[in-house]
């Protein structure tokens, strides 16, 4: 068996970048609601955004051996999504991780699993995305795999997939979808902006999404 598939196809460059400074919300709309991934796995920090290619890493459950084979072998930008077998309360990712991670240039973690030494990777600025925190150590004797589908926050992710985070929240595209979504968002961006200027001249929320025959079919009555 093939426990680590070192060769991948990510979205192109220019695509990444362009997602980059997009909300998450957004993309996640302009997809068609799709790629929602569970809320429970958050950023460590306000602020902190995490976008770049899904490298896909299952380990053991509290064993963190292929973490440690993902950091070897991902490349500047990847973000390594990993899963934990359903045991998340081990500290899978400590602080000398982030500084060997932070050394390849990766683009983060997103990690459905607990981590430790936080404070010191907020410091350093290292983007992690995770349940939670805990002190519990793991073991590194348990082989994995690195670049198979998961099942992550209750979404499968495929090795390349486009993966994005801020504070609201986690959103995946597809790989091959990438550009459709791009424009997409960047439409939406556009029409939100418009709709702002209107709401800030005093329009109703209400008109600005004809939501009366709403309320009218509903049944609702005023005095």
């Amino acid at each position: 068996m093939i426990h680590v598939r070192r060769t991948i196809e990510r979205p192109e460059s220019d695509l990444i970048e362009k997602f980059r400074n997009l909300d998450v919300a957004t993309v996640y709309e302009a997809s068609g609601r799709k790629g929602y991934i569970d809320a429970g796995i958050k950023p460590i920090a306000k602020g902190v955004r995490i976008c770049g290619p899904a490298f896909t890493v299952a380990c053991a459950p509290s064993d963190n051996l292929m973490l440690h084979k993902a950091l070897q072998s991902a490349n500047p930008g990847d973000v390594l999504v990993a899963v934990t077998g359903g045991e998340t309360e081990y500290g899978y990712w400590g602080g000398m991780m982030a500084v060997s991670a932070l050394a390849r240039k990766l683009g983060g973690l997103a990690i459905d699993g607990c981590i430790r030494d936080s404070a010191e990777i907020i410091r350093m600025g290292f983007p992690v995305f995770c349940r939670g925190f805990s002190i519990r150590g793991t073991t590194k004797n348990v082989l994995g795999l690195i670049n198979y589908p998961v099942n992550f926050g209750r979404m499968s992710i495929f090795p390349g997939d486009l993966i994005l985070g801020d504070d609201d929240g986690m959103v995946v595209v597809r790989r091959e979808e990438c550009r459709e979504v791009l424009g997409k968002s960047l439409k939406r961006v556009e029409s939100e902006r418009e709709k702002s200027d209107q709401l800030q001249k005093g329009i109703s929320s209400v008109e600005l999404n004809k939501l009366q025959p709403v309320f009218e079919s509903l049944g609702l009555v005023e005095e």
